[in-house]
């Protein structure tokens, strides 16, 4: 079963967190298996308190294994070190159906 993994960031420095964390980001989600589903920012929050203006990511995985290799991967890890002080960051991952059928 696919897995989804969903991040919204509250980036303070747009510019500098695309062409870092972004593009360190974008090139391994492809190397474990992830496709991007979207990505943009603008997200608007109607109900609770985090996410409005943010920026929103949906990728999508063979399965939660291949998510969680990525996500705790030494390469990720570095990239993750280019997102530090640029953004407010909430991750979450789940099981769900092919949405592409």
């Amino acid at each position: 079963m696919p897995a989804y993994m969903i991040v919204t960031a509250a980036i303070s420095d747009r510019e500098k967190f695309i062409s870092g964390y972004g593009a360190a980001a974008a090139e391994l989600i492809p190397k474990f298996g992830g496709e991007y589903l979207l990505r943009g920012p603008g997200a608007e929050c109607l109900e609770g308190e985090f996410g409005d203006g943010a920026s929103m990511v949906i990728s999508k995985w063979p399965d939660r294994a291949a998510a969680k290799a990525f996500w705790n991967s030494p390469e990720y890890a570095e990239a993750k070190k280019l997102r530090e002080g640029l953004a407010e960051v909430q991750v979450l991952l789940i099981d769900g159906p092919d949405l592409s059928v």
